[in-house]
């Protein structure tokens, strides 16, 4: 877990303060499956503004995230440019919009919120390819290498009477 101690900096109104950090990630479930950033520590820019009503925090980084593709379940590369932002009011008068989850005593969590901003990045299925084919419900080949099809499947002789019945309405 990478984390930065705010008292090492002293920004006044209207500065900003930036370096250069390695935020650890480390591998995460995602819909069921798990995804291994790699590398796990990424090169990240932390940039820390002071505002006159608080501190804007800011960190920038590249990943590349590697797992199974959600219809074949071969390997899936999902690559982002992360910039991501954050605000904590120096009076929030108890407002949670006004206040970051990531800050806690001082101390910046970046690996949390590299995470977090990585997970709300991705698209709802990740996939090898756009046009992936996924796998076969019948055999489970995979469609993509060896695309298919098969023969209708003679009904069960258990549903016939069902069958019937939907014929007659």
């Amino acid at each position: 877990m990478t984390t930065f101690d705010l008292r090492s900096v002293r920004v006044r109104s209207g500065e900003e303060y930036r370096d250069e950090h390695e935020v650890e990630l480390g591998p995460f479930t995602f819909a069921g499956q798990r995804y291994v950033p790699v590398p796990e520590k990424v090169p990240a820019e932390l940039t820390i503004t002071q505002a006159t009503t608080g501190t804007v925090f800011q960190l920038r980084f590249r990943v590349r995230l590697h797992g199974p593709c959600y219809r074949c379940l071969d390997d899936a590369v999902v690559e982002r440019d992360l910039r991501l932002r954050e605000y904590q009011a120096t009076s929030p008068g108890g407002s949670e919009e006004l206040t970051t989850p990531y800050l806690a005593d001082s101390r910046l969590d970046l690996s949390q919120w590299a995470r977090d901003g990585l997970v709300l990045s991705l698209p709802e299925q990740i996939l090898c390819r756009p046009d992936c084919a996924g796998l076969c419900p019948i055999c489970g080949k995979d469609l993509n290498r060896e695309p298919h099809e098969h023969a209708d499947a003679e009904p069960d002789p258990r549903w016939a009477a069902l069958a019937e019945l939907r014929d007659r309405l």
